[in-house]
């Protein structure tokens, strides 16, 4: 008799987890109105089969603790940011050095690179653009004078504690 793989085992406990937080986006959406309820169960089913489709469980863990202590640095970070970005673009007398900074991402190509490039992206003044021909993130900068590229290691470093994963890895 066969045994089950990690995968066929891990499925019916993804597919649940899943599940349940597409139904909690759809309720928080939709305001859980009863005559909703059956547009949302199909909504709920729908979503969690193409997720799993498009992204099959891996036997990577999300870190909760990792994950809320990144979400607040990335609230504390934007807020700090964000009003540096907005100062520099509306007094004249600050200085911005626009232009590109190659940064040698840590990760592999693969959804966790794709994510910190998402992540990236949602940092005010800073937007990945592409990659070199070795492989290194071009990131647009809004002053490159500032230490970008030790920034966006940190946040990687920290990223990848949220996802379980090592620098190499997809």
């Amino acid at each position: 008799m066969k045994t089950p793989t990690a995968s066929a085992t891990g499925l019916p406990l993804a597919a649940a987890r899943r599940a349940i937080g597409f139904a909690v986006l759809w309720l928080l959406l939709a305001g859980g109105s009863p005559t909703d309820l059956g547009a949302g169960a199909v909504a709920v089913v729908a979503a969690t089969w193409v997720s799993l489709r498009l992204l099959p469980p891996s036997t990577s863990r999300m870190r909760p603790v990792a994950l809320a202590r990144l979400a607040l640095r990335f609230l504390h970070q934007s807020v700090i940011a964000g009003a540096d970005v907005a100062r520099r673009a509306l007094d004249p007398r600050l200085p911005l050095s626009p232009g590109f900074v190659v940064y040698p991402v840590g990760l592999s190509s693969g959804p966790g690179r794709n994510m910190l490039t998402t992540l990236m992206s949602l940092l005010p003044g800073t937007v990945p653009t592409g990659r070199d021909r070795g492989d290194r993130l071009l990131i647009h900068c809004l002053d490159i004078e500032q230490p970008i590229t030790a920034q966006l290691t940190a946040e990687e470093a920290r990223f990848v504690q949220v996802i379980g994963r090592r620098p190499g890895d997809g």
